[in-house]
Formats: structure tokens, sequence, C-alpha cells
């Protein structure tokens, strides 16, 4: 058997009529830039969100660059983020000119230790990404409050989580905007980069529009030097098709991750993911913590299946960052975990007797690399 940690082309299959319509759509018009499939994206996706507006974009490090712009974040501010995520987040940060200050994880749910952030304040700090990792919401009630009472902007990082809910409500509702991405392997994925930006603030939408097509709203009339940063139509007609399908798909995910839950849970050097309970978990990965990792990573291969890590090295370990000045212990959770988490194939398209030849390999490579 050959398992993936993903299928595109088993997606793109199941919907290939519509996406080769939807192409063949734009090759007709030839409205390749700020054509018509933009604006009905952006709306359909709106709508989707529960937001008020939403701007396409190149790709979703941009839409977290251009909204910290956008909220006039730049040189001089500090930003809190988590520690172990990918570097866009906190790239993104640095591009504005600002610093990133990192937060350790929590050891339940991998996102951001809210109880960490208040220590890390200074009279810079200027905004919050919580990173909604794996498809996870980060804690948002207590992170709201903490940055009511510190007078701070929340900037919700929702590339890995499109519908995905904390006490009911969709994710992005709960700061002045939230970013997506939609390359490709993403819930909702584009066959290229892509990414947005959702807000129910007009002005914001406007500033970060403006900042993604070089400063202009009109064509030729540039209010502000601005960046090239425009979602192109051809993977806005992509994503219009993907995105009749989010739902049910998020639903599949959520169905075998449970299916997971129940074959794994028990066994002895396999930590299952948590989910809140206050929350609803996206799945756009199934990540679980085991000993000898490369060793378990080695024996799956052998049987065909791939796995990933997500993500190997803690950002205050990246040479990137090594201006920052951490140290070994700075981070205990993502230091302690970083060599142990592995993310196993959940997608759609997989099947249950997949899922378990899958749990199955799992659990017998654990045994066998103990």
């Amino acid at each position: 058997m050959n398992i993936p940690l993903v299928d595109l082309k088993a997606q793109y299959l199941s919907i290939k009529p519509e996406i080769d319509a939807a192409i063949q759509g734009v090759l007709n018009q030839t409205d390749f830039i700020g054509g018509s499939a933009i604006g009905s994206f952006e709306r359909s996706f709106a709508a989707f969100s529960g937001m008020n507006h939403v701007v396409g974009v190149g790709n979703g490090t941009d839409a977290i660059h251009l909204t910290l712009r956008a909220c006039g974040i730049g040189p001089g501010d500090e930003v809190i983020v988590p520690v172990n995520i990918f570097i866009a987040t906190s790239e993104a940060i640095s591009a504005t000119g600002a610093r990133p200050v990192f937060v350790d994880n929590d050891p339940r749910t991998y996102t951001i230790d809210v109880g960490g952030i208040e220590k890390k304040i200074t009279p810079r700090t200027k905004a919050i990404i919580p990173v909604h990792l794996y498809g996870q919401p980060a804690d948002m009630d207590p992170l709201q409050h903490i940055a009511k009472k510190h007078n701070l902007l929340v900037i919700e990082d929702a590339a890995q989580a499109h519908g995905a809910t904390y006490r009911g409500v969709q994710v992005g509702k709960f700061g002045s905007a939230v970013c997506f991405s939609f390359y490709p392997g993403k819930n909702l994925g584009a066959y290229g980069d892509a990414g947005a930006v959702a807000t129910d603030d007009a002005e914001l939408a406007d500033r970060v529009r403006m900042l993604a097509n070089h400063g202009r709203l009109e064509k030729y009339e540039h209010k502000i030097e601005g960046f090239n940063s425009r979602l192109d139509t051809i993977q806005a007609a992509i994503l219009n098709v993907k995105l009749r399908y989010l739902e049910g798909w998020i639903k599949r995910r959520q169905a075998l991750a449970k299916h997971f839950d129940e074959l794994l849970g028990g066994h002895d050097g396999i930590a299952a993911p948590e989910t809140r309970d206050q929350s609803t978990h996206a799945y756009h990965l199934y990540v679980v913590r085991v000993e000898n990792r490369e060793k378990v990573r080695s024996l799956l291969k052998e049987k065909g299946i791939a796995t990933g890590i997500h993500y190997p090295i803690p950002l205050h370990q990246q040479p990137a960052y090594s201006s920052l000045n951490h140290h070994a212990g700075d981070f205990p959770v993502a230091e302690r975990y970083a060599p142990r988490i592995l993310s196993i194939p959940i997608y759609p398209e997989l099947t249950e007797s997949q899922a378990e030849y899958i749990a199955g390999a799992l659990i017998d490579a654990c045994k066998r690399s103990a």
C-alpha cells in the first residue's frame, strides 16, 4: 500500500470537471489579473467565514505582512507569536521592521501558551498573533482579555484552520483581522500560492487592498507606496469551486480524526492530539507524539506510509533568529515536543481501511522502536 501525506491528485480527480471548467472560463475571458472570479471568491469566502470583507492576496505570508503594515506595525515595535510554528508568521513581522517575540506552546493543544504571554509584554509590544495551529483554535477568551488589558491588537493566523470554531464562532471574529493561506496542501488549497485577509473593518480592508496592489484602489492613482501581492484570477476560480466542498471536507477530516482517536487511544508511546472542549478542530494535520521518531518514520515508510514533521526546529533555535540570543531551555515545551511530533496522513479522500492500516502500522512501529 502507498499512502501519501496528502493526496492532491485524488482531490482534483474528484472534482475535475468543475475545476477544468473554472480554469477554462478564465482562459476564455483572459482576465488573468483582477478578473471577475476574484470578487466572486472574496464575497463567497466572506460569507463562509462570517466576515464583512475579504481581500485576496498573493499568499498567506503576505496576508500577515500586509495586515501588520495596515495596522501601523513597524520598526521598533514588538509582536508576540508562538515559538513552535512555521517561520512565515514571524518573518512577516520582521518584514515590517518589527521584532517577533516568542512564547512557548500549550502542552495539550500545541497552540500558544496564553499563560506565558503577559510576561513577554513590554512598552514596545503592539500586537499578538495567535496561530490556530494544525487546525485547532488558540484559547481566544483569555488571550483577548490580555490584549484588551494592555491595549494590544489581535491578528489571527488561520492559515491551517479554515472553518475551525471557538465557542461556536469561526476563527477570525476574535481580532482586528484574520489571515489565511491557500497553499495547495491546506484544507482549502489553490493550485499555487494564494492567500487572503478577512476583517469586519472596512478601512482596514481598504488599506490592505491598497498595500497589496501598489498602493492604489483605482488604476494609476497611488495613495501610498505598496507591494505587488494580488490573488490571480485562475487561483480564485479554483478556490471558488473548492469552497463549495470545504464544509464537507472538514467534516470528513473530523470523522477520520475521531476514528484515529479510537484506534490509537490507550496505546503506550502514542500521544494523540487533544481538542479544547470549546473548540472544533479542522484537522489540517493530525499530529501525534512518539519516542524514537526517526525509527518510527522509517518503519512506516517501509509500509508505504508517508509522514511529516510540523515543525522539527522551534523558531528560537533557527539560525535566522540567532540575533535574539535565546538559549536551550527558554521554551521547554516546544523543545521537548520538537523531536517527538509526527504528522500522519489525514485528508478527505483517505478511506477507513487506509486509516486502519496507518494506525496499525503506527502502533506496531512504536512497539518495535521502543
